[in-house]
């Protein structure tokens, strides 16, 4: 049966969790108290909110009969909070637990009315009900709600962390992975483990033995040593030659338009030119970016731009 690695190997401890060893250690002073404060986990996507939230209750309950969780950005309404979150916030716990823990994934999805009425449910059944919210940008969330949360703050994993993690499931998974997979990988996801684990299952459904050409291949990029060439030819005036390349990019290889433009746009940075140069040509790539997005045919617009870079 098919299993997505990112639950396959979802940690279920705190210790497990990775990237984020200084908000472990000041949850791991909430679990030895046995009691917790509503609390905010706010960062980007793929840094391990929701399940730094699972095993905090993991740790807390041993069980789930006194923990829900719900999707915000599924269910945004006012009349989630009146019924759902409502319902579950006032009755008494189940056992020996002292209290119920919400845990609100996509927190910052609910509206304005959602959210006023989440406040009163939180002020109204402290005494019963613990909640977790999970949010991207906590500036989305009133500050009424904000003040009654403990905020918590989600770096990006580190590269090594991401390395660590990426290397512990080739290895799990029988897989032979090189380094510059895993160097192609980091700088896909950008410290979101999540992607990265989804890119390595993606290439493991392709091959056992994953090399930097097999992760390009599945997230659709080229090698940066094609970007630079492609722009060299163009900078020059060898106009057919870049168009060459490009027709080799984005016809042969099938690199998405979207995915070559921020090459390009990440290699100007490293091209040995004068930094007037450089200005120049990134406003040349807003401006063909800006009417690709308003649905012009994509590949003449990046013919276009190489076309105008030769001054």
């Amino acid at each position: 049966m098919f299993e997505l690695w990112t639950e396959k190997y979802r940690p279920k401890k705190l210790d497990e969790v990775y990237g984020q060893q200084n908000t472990v250690k000041r949850l791991r002073a909430f679990v030895s108290k046995g009691s917790i404060p509503n609390l905010m986990f706010a960062g980007m996507q793929g840094t391990g909110k929701t399940t730094t939230a699972l095993c905090l209750v993991n740790e807390l309950f041993g069980d789930k009969f006194n923990f829900v969780e719900l999707n915000a950005s599924d269910e945004r309404g006012i009349e989630t909070v009146r019924i759902k979150i409502k319902d579950f916030a006032r009755t008494q716990p189940i056992g020996k637990a002292e209290f119920k823990i919400i845990l609100l994934d996509e927190a910052d999805a609910l509206t304005k009315d959602a959210q006023q009425a989440l406040r009163r449910t939180m002020e109204n059944y402290s005494g019963t009900c613990r909640f977790i919210l999970d949010c991207n940008y906590s500036s989305k969330l009133i500050e009424p709600i904000q003040s009654r949360c403990v905020i918590f703050r989600f770096k990006p994993v580190a590269k090594n962390d991401v390395e660590e993690c990426v290397k512990k499931i080739a290895e799990k998974e029988q897989l032979k992975i090189d380094d510059g997979a895993i160097e192609q990988i980091f700088g896909e996801c950008g410290g979101d483990l999540r992607r990265a684990t989804n890119i390595l299952q993606a290439c493991a459904s392709i091959d056992k033995e994953i090399s930097e050409e097999t992760v390009l291949e599945v997230i659709g990029k080229a090698k940066s040593g094609d970007i630079e060439e492609l722009l060299k030819f163009a900078l020059t005036g060898k106009f057919l030659e870049s168009r060459k390349k490009l027709y080799n990019l984005m016809i042969e290889r099938g690199v998405s338009p979207d995915a070559l433009l921020k090459q390009i746009y990440s290699q100007i940075f490293k091209l040995e030119i004068e930094d007037d140069e450089k200005v120049r040509v990134i406003k040349l790539l807003a401006d063909y970016e800006f009417r690709i997005v308003e649905g012009s045919n994509p590949l003449i617009q990046v013919e276009a731009f190489l076309a105008s870079l030769k001054k």
